[in-house]
């Protein structure tokens, strides 16, 4: 074990309140917003604690038609976003990570550009394509295009993923008479939750988020939640209050997810990016 330096210690706590502090600030803002009165929002000087609690934003929104319409939405894409993307792309991964082939293996980095080009590059020619096959304004439209960038990274983190499940152990399945398939299916993937799981959470993470696609590629019944945080935003008046109390409706399915799953999470994306 290495011995820090008791002002090592004292300064990398500084740093880390630091950096907690900057990140907290703004959410602890949004929470504090969205049980506040409009007035109170922007009060100078700030009134942090000491104001005026009240629940009127989240008992209008939920008295609102559209706010469950834009939850139900937004679960429906997320949920199948999600699921087609790991339908996909963890077989994909897996025949990757155990070809010989050398054709094969370098295609993985093809999946890898799909991640670094910018998705508002695609989103006109995805808008034209959904506009000509009459997809344009339904969930299977955002549901393709966000599947189009979750499965390249669940390709590419799987790949590396199961790099690092022993093959022997496959190997001896085989040997005692089960099918590839079956292999793939009761030694590889239980040995790959970790990686699966953190790839879920990505999947659920960019999917529950998307605010670019669902603009363009919804229509009024089909809208999500960050389109309905958006609509807190009007030419007369902004509400800061209900807009708060939206982005928590964003905020908490996904961060119940990650404490969740926080382990498993964290243990996949060390090992899909150091191994393979």
């Amino acid at each position: 074990m290495i011995k820090r330096h008791p002002l090592e210690k004292i300064l990398l706590s500084i740093v880390t309140i630091i950096v907690m502090v900057f990140f907290l600030v703004p959410i602890f803002w949004l929470i504090t917003t969205s049980f506040k009165f409009g007035r109170d929002s922007f009060a100078i000087p700030p009134q942090w604690i000491n104001f005026d609690f009240t629940l009127k934003n989240y008992t209008e929104l939920l008295e609102a038609s559209k706010t469950g319409m834009f939850v139900k939405n937004s679960v429906i894409i997320t949920f199948f976003t999600t699921v087609l993307s790991l339908v996909l792309g963890v077989p994909a991964g897996y025949a990757i990570a155990r070809s010989k082939s050398r054709l094969l293996n370098s295609s993985s980095y093809f999946f890898l550009i799909i991640l670094m080009i910018p998705p508002v590059a695609m989103l006109i020619p995805f808008y034209l394509i959904m506009r000509d096959i009459d997809l344009l304004g339904t969930y299977r439209a955002v549901i393709i295009l966000d599947t189009v960038f979750d499965a390249s990274f669940v390709v590419w983190m799987m790949r590396s993923y199961f790099a690092d499940v022993p093959q022997e152990m496959e190997e001896a399945a085989l040997v005692d008479g089960a099918s590839k398939f079956t292999s793939f299916i009761k030694v590889a993937l239980p040995l790959s939750v970790p990686g699966i799981v953190s790839s879920a959470i990505y999947c659920i993470i960019y999917s529950w988020n998307d605010f670019l696609f669902a603009l363009m590629l919804t229509n009024p019944k089909t809208k999500t939640i960050p389109l309905g945080i958006l609509a807190s935003f009007s030419a007369i008046e902004i509400s800061w209050g209900q807009m708060a109390a939206m982005s928590m409706f964003a905020i908490i399915p996904a961060l119940l997810i990650s404490i969740f799953l926080n382990k498993y999470y964290i243990q996949g994306l060390t090992m899909g990016a150091t191994k393979g």
